[in-house]
């Protein structure tokens, strides 16, 4: 039985009681996810919103990726952020398959690193760098939460490595993906841009997270253009949904 402790409103009363408790536990303290696919996983409490450690962040979501990547498969975690959706895709595809996990804010890497430390993954990878449509260094500035950072116009951040997901796929260090999961808090229409060779090569399913209707739009316009087949995810329509299912035609 999934019980969505996360679906409670913060802002309700009973929202407000349930997390109360949640204040008092010390954020560096390990537990054992207690529900959904990665039931057992080891997880450091503060990383991330508490949803995570009580398994029910973004759980259709979870569904939904299940239900995609099979064992020996390649996955690429774009944004991989602390790795929740890592070692999700790290248990999914199994000692055969491998998984890339790409990030760039240093501290959100260390929790990353951490979180496949502590699960003893053999089978998981770490770019630290930010993907866009060229090479080279950018600014990063951090959002109001780790979850929230982003590649900056202006120079009001601090640098990152850039790369291009072509890049990745040049000196055949990585192995190719048979699905990307990515969430760049805006970044995606530069990826995608940056990544026309390994669309059209390998063909790997999508599942993207979009910021904002212009950047929706946008990402729609040059899927579809590089041939693939578009909807919003879990059957959504593609219109009220920020989150993409993307499928070579």
């Amino acid at each position: 039985m999934h019980l969505n402790l996360s679906g409670v409103r913060s802002n309700s009363l009973p929202g407000r009681l349930l997390r109360l408790p949640l204040a008092l536990l010390p954020a560096d303290t390990t537990v054992a996810i207690l529900q959904g696919p990665l039931r057992g996983a080891r997880w450091v409490i503060g990383s991330s919103t508490h949803g995570c450690w009580l398994g029910s962040y973004e759980y259709e979501k979870q569904r939904i990726f299940s239900e995609l990547v099979r064992p020996g498969q390649v996955v690429w975690d774009v944004g991989a952020n602390v790795g929740f959706y890592t070692l999700l895709a790290s248990r999914l595809v199994g000692p055969t398959g491998q998984v890339v996990a790409i990030e760039p804010l240093p501290a959100n890497v260390t929790l990353l690193r951490r979180h496949i430390q502590i699960n003893f993954l053999r089978n998981v990878a770490v770019v630290e760098a930010a993907v866009a449509d060229r090479l080279g260094e950018g600014s990063f500035k951090a959002g109001e939460n780790s979850s929230t950072g982003s590649l900056s116009d202006q120079q009001d951040g601090f640098r990152v490595r850039l790369v291009t997901l072509d890049s990745l796929i040049a000196d055949n260090a990585l192995p190719l993906p048979n699905l990307i999961k990515m969430d760049i808090e805006g970044g995606e229409v530069t990826a995608i841009l940056g990544a026309s060779k390994l669309l059209s090569s390998q063909r790997p399913i999508l599942l993207l997270a979009t910021h904002g209707a212009e950047l929706h739009a946008a990402c729609v316009k040059h899927l579809k253009d590089d041939g693939y087949s578009v909807e919003g995810l879990g059957g959504r329509d593609l219109q009220e949904t920020d989150e993409l299912l993307a499928r070579p035609r």
